[in-house]
């Protein structure tokens, strides 16, 4: 009794749906914003492009390196939970300006992960569409895409959870039943080419792992479910493990098996924006790569909804906390759901793919643009949450010699797609990227200095703002202590 007391009064302070989320749609949140789905059907050809026969290790050393990290989120998500995320964890590790480091990578990190998918999701309409004959504006597309986003993440965090979760368990069983029909096709015939790593350099493997980083990330956004999920202190850090386990798998699968499946064929998976409809035809069951599509198309739906979502409750505890506007902070009466920051967030996903689409810059390259520009918020974000975690349990006295091992283990893997993605100068086996991609660890650099001035001058401004947050955030850890303690 007491600790479902406990549990009830931190959930009712910040005004959210309590305790409505099962176990399976708290993985539904994970899977979503992971959208597993999306990477098969549409964009493993940006990866192919930069990884070549290696994409597949790519993906397992994100997989592993993944693992360490969510390691290290699970020491704060198996001790107290909360609307924050990371951002409220990394607070409590490492203080408060690592913690606006985080919010603020966050909120970019979601919402341009929503922005890749909400141009991947009208790229994929559009040419879906476009077979009836039917030719509607990327921006009517993006639009539509938005819009409906944000009527499911207004409405209801259920109703977003359940479409989330049948979305995507039916686009994963589809791709996995054509995987392997399309490997049978080939005779189950094992790619020598790929499993000796043929024409592949560590450079190839470190910069495909920014993309790959792109591909796993958001699989900690059930981390902001705090509130709404049915024991949170369970079912979260199960569905970050487990999120990160199953996709992992599923992406080192499908890989090998499409990259085999393209060679000999005549066509490049580089340029192919629909790989397993091309596939589904040259295997002979056409009808199954249309249903494939349909479903990634889905899958794209999902994702957007999935970001919009933690990027609110990230943006509305920060408003909380004096961090942003008050008005984010604000609960909806009825639908009990941060209706003000999932409107900010809505209009903000379909704003910069809109203006870039003005600049004639097409979908696709879109998508990949967006797509890396994310990454740099999740990789400081697993890089920051890696160090809060030993210090964090160093402070609790519970700090052990493999914490800090898992710590280590988990920052070294986040630093090969930093490393990749900066290149070392005059190396050939670590090169710049070419442009645009070269540019963009700067400007994710220039956004983090940017924030930092805005905070400490915020800070000097409100003497009490540092004092607010720590309050705020130790009050949630403290409505757990009691569970702990048992």
């Amino acid at each position: 009794m007491k600790q479902e007391t406990a549990s009830s009064s931190h959930q009712s302070i910040h005004g959210l749906k309590p305790d409505c989320l099962s176990f399976s749609e708290v993985l539904a949140q994970s899977f979503a914003v992971i959208a597993p789905t999306t990477i098969p059907a549409s964009n493993i050809g940006l990866i192919v492009a930069l990884s070549g026969n290696g994409t597949w290790l790519s993906f397992l050393i994100g997989l592993v390196g993944l693992l360490f990290v969510s390691i290290n989120i699970n020491q704060f998500a198996s001790r107290s939970a909360s609307p924050g995320s990371l951002y409220s964890y990394i607070t409590k590790g490492l203080g408060p300006t690592a913690g606006v480091i985080c919010g603020w990578s966050l909120v970019l990190a979601y919402l341009f992960t929503g922005m890749s998918v909400l141009c991947g999701f009208s790229n994929f309409t559009g040419m879906l569409i476009g077979h009836l004959g039917i030719h509607p504006s990327s921006i009517t597309l993006l639009a539509i895409g938005a819009g409906i986003s944000w009527y499911a993440a207004y409405k209801d965090i259920q109703l977003s959870a359940v479409a989330m979760l049948w979305l995507e368990g039916a686009s994963l069983v589809l791709i996995s039943v054509l995987c392997i029909i399309i490997w049978a096709h080939k005779g189950f015939a094992l790619d020598l080419s790929q499993l000796t790593l043929s024409g592949v350099t560590p450079g190839n493997i470190a910069t495909g792992l920014v993309l790959v980083m792109f591909g796993f990330s958001g699989f900690e956004s059930a981390t902001s479910l705090g509130d709404e999920a049915k024991k949170p202190l369970r079912t979260i850090p199960r569905a970050v493990m487990g999120s990160v386990i199953l996709a992992g798998l599923f992406f080192i699968c499908t890989t090998y098996i499409e990259v085999m499946a393209f060679s000999g064929t005549g066509v490049s998976i580089t340029n192919s924006e629909e790989p397993l409809t091309f596939l589904s035809q040259q295997a002979g069951v056409g009808f199954l790569g249309e249903l494939v599509a349909l479903g990634a198309l889905f899958s794209f739906f999902a994702c957007i909804l999935g970001s919009i979502n933690p990027a609110a409750r990230v943006a509305f505890l920060m408003a909380r906390h004096g961090l942003f506007h008050a008005s984010l902070g604000n609960a909806h009466a009825a639908n009990r759901t941060p209706h003000v920051a999932v409107t900010m967030c809505s209009f903000l996903t379909f704003l910069i793919p809109a203006v870039m689409s003005l600049f004639d810059i097409k979908l696709f390259e879109s998508m990949g643009y967006l797509g890396a520009m994310c990454s740099y918020g999740f990789l400081t974000v697993y890089i920051l949450i890696s160090i809060a975690a030993p210090v964090y349990l160093h402070k609790i006295r519970k700090l052990q010699t493999r914490d800090v091992v898992f710590a280590v283990v988990a920052v070294a893997f986040m630093m090969i797609p930093v490393v990749g993605s900066v290149g070392i100068p005059g190396s050939t086996m670590f090169p710049a990227p070419e442009a645009p991609y070269n540019y963009f660890p700067y400007l994710f650099l220039l956004y983090i200095v940017s924030t930092c001035g805005w905070f400490t001058l915020k800070r000097q401004r409100s003497p009490h703002l540092v004092a607010g947050m720590r309050k705020g955030i130790e009050d949630i850890h403290a409505r757990f202590a009691d569970r702990n303690s048992h």
